[in-house]
């Protein structure tokens, strides 16, 4: 009996032991977190300015005093005393390629209340320059700009010229003793007009502009102006003689030098020299009269063998020493004020008989700003 309940015992745990190892677990579910999508709100700030290029330029207004000439202060020779000039000069860089240069002068007589026996000078002259840089030509280094000019002298005479400007400066003198700045060849095109309506010229020409950097505080500037004029009507070259074409090249060469003197947070001194041809002037006929933007009329009667417009060739030759003081406001502005004496030869500038150099002391005082 007790072997019969052993073999039942041992069958039943058999059995049980089977029927755990055909048990499958059931397969566990996960389920995963539905992602959400938030949307955040993105704040546009209006006031900000976008990156890049923006206007910028400068703004100078001076007041200059020219005192009398020595020894020479009489109207028979010509030469201005006792004036001043108020000048408003200014550029504007609108876009990248596109800037505005403006210059106005407007001159006032003292002498009429000073000393009514000597002539200074009076009247208002406006120059305007706008300039459009078209970039270098091709894979080249000449760099192409186009200049178009109006100006209005004080005795009226108006003149517009468009020049093309070729600058190959990257191609000259850059080393440690020169750099070349500008080596600009200019074909132009000008017309000049005066009250009368004959009174014009048509003018073609070619121009050649340099400036050059050098050591200690120098810089050299020197420009060529050739000119082929064609007149509306005739010009006198002597008693009798006329004539509509005339043939002009007029030299300019200037020596600059800026050393500073004294200088701290606000306050510079600075000694300043100019000096040179201005300008040396060929011309293929004794031309009396003229129609010339920045030389007055000369009548027939003041036609002596000194007068300089009589003859082929003339020139002035200056030199112009001063002390400059400069006082920085602010970051932008600065207010400045200056004592010289212009050295020029005043009266007699033909070739062949110029003489008579005299100084001329002058005082400055004016206001920069940058914007």
């Amino acid at each position: 009996m007790k072997k019969s309940l052993l073999l039942v015992g041992a069958f039943l745990a058999v059995t049980a032991m089977a029927q755990a190892k055909e048990i499958v677990p059931e397969p566990v579910v996960v389920e995963e977190t539905p992602v959400q999508i938030v949307e955040k709100e993105v704040i546009v700030y209006r006031d900000r300015e976008p990156e890049g290029f923006k206007p910028n330029g400068y703004v100078d207004l001076q007041y200059r005093y020219y005192g009398e000439a020595e020894e020479l202060n009489n109207k028979n020779n010509k030469v201005s005393n006792n004036y001043g000039r108020t000048q408003l000069l200014g550029q504007i860089n609108m876009t990248e390629k596109q800037s505005l240069e403006y210059r106005v002068r407007s001159y006032n007589d003292w002498n009429s209340v000073t000393n009514k026996n000597q002539e200074g000078e009076n009247g208002t002259q406006t120059r305007l320059r706008y300039f459009y840089d078209h970039g270098n030509l091709g894979d080249s280094k000449v760099d192409l700009t186009s200049r178009l000019e109006y100006k209005k002298d004080t005795d009226d005479v108006q003149s517009l010229e468009y020049q093309a400007r070729f600058n190959i400066a990257d191609y000259l003198f850059n080393n440690d003793f020169i750099k070349t700045t500008s080596f600009t060849f200019a074909p132009k095109y000008k017309y000049k007009w005066a009250k009368n309506s004959a009174d014009y010229e048509n003018i073609l020409g070619l121009d050649l502009f340099t400036m050059n950097q050098l050591p200690l505080g120098f810089s050299f500037e020197f420009n060529l102006y050739g000119d082929q004029h064609f007149y509306g009507e005739r010009q006198a070259t002597g008693a009798k003689d006329t004539v509509r074409n005339n043939t002009s090249l007029t030299m300019e060469a200037y020596l600059y030098n800026t050393t500073n003197l004294y200088a701290n947070d606000d306050v510079t001194v600075d000694f300043y020299f100019e000096g040179g041809y201005d300008p040396y002037t060929w011309n293929s006929e004794k031309i009396q009269r003229t129609v010339k933007a920045d030389a007055k009329a000369i009548e027939p009667a003041d036609l002596k063998a000194d007068n300089y417009n009589y003859y082929h060739n003339s020139y002035q030759l200056y030199a112009y020493p001063q002390l400059i003081t400069t006082y920085k406001v602010t970051p932008n502005l600065n207010v400045y004020t200056s004592l010289g004496a212009e050295y020029r030869n005043w009266a007699y500038q033909s070739e062949k008989s110029a003489r008579d150099w005299r100084w001329q002391p002058t005082a400055v005082v004016g206001f920069r700003t940058t914007f």
